[in-house]
């Protein structure tokens, strides 16, 4: 643990101050307020602030600031970067408030809420947000990140695309209400530029009439990749933005919550979404269907809110290392590199290699333009593995041999929200990942805001 000197003044001060719960290391409630997804990314910072309003948030902010504390955020924690020792973490989970303007078509949520808070709000009105394939994770994180939606996405384009305005605490303190009129470049910043500007508090994004969906998953043996890939790579071309699709190449854990053929298995998961009816879907995918016999085929009509049947994601914490890559093309060549890296005869032991075809409108720049970093990028692989500590060099050799097995079809650019600790917490890995041009622009509004690099927990972008 960094040493930090709180003197216990300062420490009873803080709690007078903020209405929610205020912990240092060893304290009742600590680990839990500290918890995390991935398991092997554990926080142990030297103060905990549990923020039950914007105002809790400023105040620990301004402690922070007057303390010499780089500050963390933590809403779902679903993709914590570093253990944040030596610092003052702000945890929003009881910020809960959701507000649906039915009429506007809009959505208002705090800090704390997750997709799947939201999405029994909109439903009651026909409404879907631009969730991602796991609703459990956090609205704001997953949003400030991008947000690539398994269904919504190819039509409409990333989630940060659809957001109105954001409040927001910033380093110094300040609540500011921020808007495409009110401060242009912090907006552009913030949605694309992932945690570094300050603590958003509340947000408000539009919805889309959209109630059903035709999708799902189809599992078939990991024998099969190869004429998987091989006809989903003939199909794509085909097919309109209103249909989303992506494969992920899973060794799965042998646990009851999993359907008996599943149990135990090295499967290909061929994921879909599509907008169009039923009977249109059927005919779409029928030549998906009919390129290997299937396992479990799970693709149906569905609410929107069963979004998160088509990836499956897990739910529960676990501990894994994770890598991530967008591809500039998938030839037959990469198909073959695929299978070589992941498939039968490849000696691979990742949990799961997924490939996300992207395109459509998460090419096209929004009418208010942002810093999402992975626009124009026609494919992204996501690789994790799961295991216990001592596997820990394993686990990340078996990652690098994939990914960098792929390396001749690499973007330098890449999807923010994929990215594992190791590369969001490298400053020239970052450059790569947003662009020289866009990351020095990122670079000149944090230094604006955020001079002090105080929000550095994160996917770091250093002050210009």
């Amino acid at each position: 643990m960094t040493s930090v000197d709180l003197r216990p003044e300062d420490m009873a001060a803080l709690r007078r101050s903020v209405q929610g719960p205020v912990l240092e290391p060893g304290a009742d409630g600590y680990d839990a307020e500290c918890a995390t997804f991935n398991l092997f990314c554990g926080l142990r910072p030297a103060v905990v602030v549990g923020a039950t309003d914007e105002q809790d948030v400023r105040t620990a902010v301004r402690f922070a600031a007057r303390h010499g504390l780089p500050v963390a955020v933590k809403t779902s924690a679903h993709q914590m970067v570093s253990p944040a020792e030596g610092g003052l973490l702000i945890t929003t989970q009881r910020m809960q408030g959701v507000f649906v303007d039915a009429q506007a078509q809009t959505v208002r949520v705090e800090a704390g809420v997750r997709w799947s808070d939201v999405l029994p709000h909109t439903a009651k009105f026909g409404l879907a947000p631009i969730v991602g394939s796991a609703p459990d994770v956090g609205v704001v994180g997953y949003t400030l990140g991008g947000g690539q939606s398994p269904l919504l996405g190819r039509s409409l384009g990333y989630a940060a695309d659809h957001v109105r305005s954001l409040t927001m605490v910033t380093a110094d303190g300040e609540l500011r209400r921020v808007t495409p009129q009110s401060e242009p470049e912090l907006f552009w910043a913030v949605l694309g530029g992932k945690g570094n500007f300050g603590v958003v508090t509340e947000m408000e994004f539009q919805a889309f009439p959209v109630s059903r969906f035709y999708g799902g998953g189809i599992y078939f043996a990991g024998e099969h990749l190869a004429q998987v890939l091989e006809a989903w790579q003939a199909w794509l071309p085909g097919v309109g933005e209103d249909m989303t699709s992506s494969i992920g190449v899973q060794r799965l854990p042998d646990v009851p919550v999993l359907p008996e053929p599943l149990r135990g298995a090295f499967v290909v998961h061929l994921r879909l979404g599509y907008l169009g009816s039923a009977a249109d879907g059927a005919e779409l995918i029928a030549p998906l269907r009919a390129c290997a016999p299937a396992l479990l085929d799970l693709v149906e009509e569905k609410p929107f809110t069963a979004i998160g049947e088509i990836h499956m994601d897990p739910v529960d914490p676990m501990p894994y290392f994770d890598r991530s890559v967008c591809l500039e093309e998938f030839s037959e060549k990469t198909a073959q590199a695929f299978v070589e890296l992941t498939g039968p005869q490849s000696g691979c032991t990742l949990a799961n290699v997924e490939i996300r075809a992207l395109g459509g409108a998460f090419d096209r720049e929004p009418a208010v333009p942002n810093a999402v970093s992975s626009r124009g990028l026609p494919y992204v692989v996501f690789a994790f593995a799961v295991g216990a500590p001592d596997q820990a060099d394993t686990l990340r050799a078996d990652l690098a041999r994939v990914v960098d097995g792929l390396a001749p079809w690499a973007a330098q650019r890449n999807m923010v929200n994929f990215l594992s600790p190791d590369e969001a917490t490298d400053t020239d890995g970052m450059r790569a990942v947003y662009g020289a041009e866009r990351f020095d622009r990122l670079a000149a509004v944090k230094k604006r805001y955020d001079p002090a690099n105080v929000f550095r927990f994160n996917h770091n972008i250093t002050p210009a």
